[in-house]
Parts: structure tokens; sequence; C-alpha cells
């Protein structure tokens, strides 16, 4: 273990799974074009990664689910549900809690951190702490059971809600080499349109030169094209001859490079390229279908892990018999208005949904007889036997 000071808190580190931060502190870094947090937020595509699972899991609403028996029924009284329907704390929102808990869960190796504050074992609040202010110790005998400090306090597990990502290390960090050779050609290419002062061409001397009148063609050729002046016309001496040069930047494949490295970091992160706005290869059939495929592989997984993290800090042992924190999906799944209104009434047909459970997916109250699982397209007519038939005929 290794500590040092952070501010006015001491921070302790792990040797055995160094983050990035600890690595450079070290002189290890990944290698020399890793980039750190504030760095990598700087690459439009790794900031529109984490804004794109972030984002959207936080507009998902909340919900808490208590099992009878075999049946599952929403329960919007219990203290955990009015608290995740509002506000976590005095200042943050709903969105805000789960959009910074997911963010802070891609950038830091540390995981997102926030402490369940219960009275009477009840939560009255959760309060997101930044990775500088706890610490995550597990234990060496192989179980990988974890311990929770928060500014140097131990806390107890049961009071905490940690997300974290696999391998122990998150997106950013295990990506960092690939942000790093996009920042290094945003960088580039940079410098290379800077103030106009590409090079255009060579100038070549006949006679031989002094060193006065160099520096005088030198200052006549910045004249006319350095700081933001090129195409004007510069006048030398010397019998000079003028070479235009032609830099072709896709000569190194430049455009292409820089392309790819948006393909790696949508790789790092798990999400599909044409989310990142890379839509070389985009069609209308397959941009629906990686969508599709974001929902499922990208965004569920997180999804899964915050729900887990939130149901062990919220509720007793108990409890979680019975109850369960659940993200409403269907906002994420809501196609076109026919396409949603045929999906129902097929689903009625079928007799997997009654009609006020397909009125509830449209936002819709429920009606009267509605609770009846029964096929509306099939009319079904019985006629009387015996005494009575005959009585009819």
């Amino acid at each position: 273990m290794l500590q040092r000071l952070s501010g006015w808190f001491r921070t302790t580190k792990s040797l055995a799974a160094p983050d990035s931060e600890l690595q450079a502190l070290l002189g290890t870094p990944p290698s020399g074009l890793s980039v750190g947090a504030a760095q990598a937020l700087t690459v439009p595509a790794a900031q529109s990664a984490i804004r794109l699972i972030s984002e959207p899991a936080a507009c998902l609403e909340l919900k808490v689910m208590h099992r009878i028996g075999g049946t599952e029924a929403e329960a919007p009284e219990h203290p955990a549900a009015r608290l995740l329907a509002d506000r976590p704390n005095d200042w943050t929102s709903r969105f805000e809690f789960i959009r910074d808990m997911v963010a802070a869960a891609l950038i830091s190796d540390k995981g997102a951190l926030a402490l369940a504050n219960k009275v009477d074992g009840r939560t009255i609040e959760l309060v997101r702490y930044e990775p500088a202010h706890f610490t995550v110790d597990y234990s060496g005998d192989g179980r990988l059971e974890p311990s929770y400090r928060i500014n140097n306090v131990p806390v107890s597990a049961d009071d905490v809600v940690h997300l974290r990502s696999p391998f122990a290390r998150c997106p950013l960090s295990l990506a960092a080499d690939a942000i790093g050779v996009a920042k290094l050609m945003e960088g580039h290419a940079g410098r290379l349109f800077r103030d106009g002062a590409r090079p255009s061409g060579v100038l070549a001397l006949k006679d031989r030169t002094s060193p006065d009148a160099l520096k005088r063609i030198r200052e006549a050729w910045q004249l006319a094209h350095g700081g933001g002046k090129s195409g004007g016309t510069a006048i030398v001496e010397g019998g000079a001859e003028y070479t235009q040069l032609t830099l072709k930047s896709t000569d190194a494949q430049f455009l292409e490079m820089r392309k790819f490295q948006i393909i790696e970091i949508a790789r790092a992160f798990r999400v599909p390229p044409s989310m990142l706005y890379e839509l070389d290869r985009a069609t209308w059939s397959n941009s629906e279908q990686m969508g599709k495929e974001f929902l499922t592989y990208s965004l569920e997984p997180w999804l899964r892990a915050l729900e887990g993290a939130l149901r062990r800090a919220l509720f007793t042992s108990e409890e979680r018999r019975e109850y369960r924190i659940l993200f409403d999906r269907d906002d994420l799944t809501r196609a076109a208005l026919t396409e949603r209104a045929t999906a129902i009434s097929s689903l009625i047909s079928a007799r997997v949904l009654n009609p006020n459970e397909g009125r509830d997916w449209l936002d819709l109250p429920p009606r009267a007889g509605g609770e009846e699982y029964a096929n509306p397209n099939v009319t079904v007519t019985t006629r009387t036997t015996g005494p009575a038939r005959r009585e009819e005929d």
C-alpha cells in the first residue's frame, strides 16, 4: 500500500492494482501517449461516450418493486421509492445523482461511491463523494471483500452504494493510450493549421547570400505569409526561385487514423461508433440495429450493476427478499406510435397483457373492465340447449 496526502485528506492506493494516477506518480505510466482524466475529457469522442452512457441511464425512472407470492407490483410508498423519486439529498436531483454516479464509475478506477445516511434503519438521504475523499480496500484472502473509509472514517459496507467497472479499471483508464493518440493527433492538426503558417513551398537561392540578405528575405517572406497573412506577395532578392510544396495529410492517412481512434474509443466504452457521430459505415438499417445493441450490451450492464448497488444499501437483509430497485426501460425501447400500438394490440390479443396494462404503457389511466385477459378480436357466442332451446325454436 502507498499513502499520500491529497489536500487535507490522506488517500490510500493499492500497489496490487494501481490506477493511472498512481502509475504516473511512480513514473510508470502505461505509455508515453497516455493522458489523465482531465485531458481525456477534452477529447470529444471520450466525453461523448461517457455522456452517452450516463445521461440515458439518468433519464430513466426508478421504481421500487415489491414481490408478494408470485406477483410483483410497484411500491411507491416505500421510503426508498420516495427518496429516489425526487431528490436523494437536499442539493442533488435524482437525474444528477444517477448521471454523476455512472460518469464517475466510467472515469475513476475506484468507481463511484455514495453513502446512505440512515436513521433507525431508514435511509433519509444519499450523498455522493468524490474519489479523492474515499478509499476501498479488499481483503487479501482471495474473497475480495471490500471495506470503505470516507474522509479516513470507516463506514459500513451496508450503508454504501458502490458502482465500479469490471477488471478493477475504468474504461477511461483502460483506453488511456487510445485517447492519448487521439489527443496527440488533435494537437498535431492544430499546430499544422495554426496561423496559416504551414509550409507551402521552398525558396531556392542561386547565388551566395550574406547573413544580412537571408535575414531580409526571411522578414519579407514572413511579412507576406506569416501571422495569418497567407496569400500575400513576397519580394525577395538574390535570384530566388519559389517551388510550391503540396502537403497532404491524407498521404500519411491522417484523417483515416483520426476516424480509427474514434472507433477505438467506442470499443473501449462499448458504444456504437455511429452514436459518436462516426457515420462512415452507418446506414438506416444498421444504425437501428446498433441502437438496439447499445441498449442490450452497453447500457443494460450498468443499469443492472446500479440496481444491485442501490438495493444492497437501501434495503435491510429482510427487505431484500421482497423488494428490489428497477429502472423503467420502456422510455428507451419506445418505438413509433404505430409500431407501439401494433405491439400492444398483439400482446393483448395473445392474452399476454390485459387492456389496462397496455394503457399503462401509453401512460393512460385504467378503465373499468380492463383487467380481463381476453382477445378482443374474437367474439364468443353461447347458445342454450334442452327445453330452453326448443322454446327458442
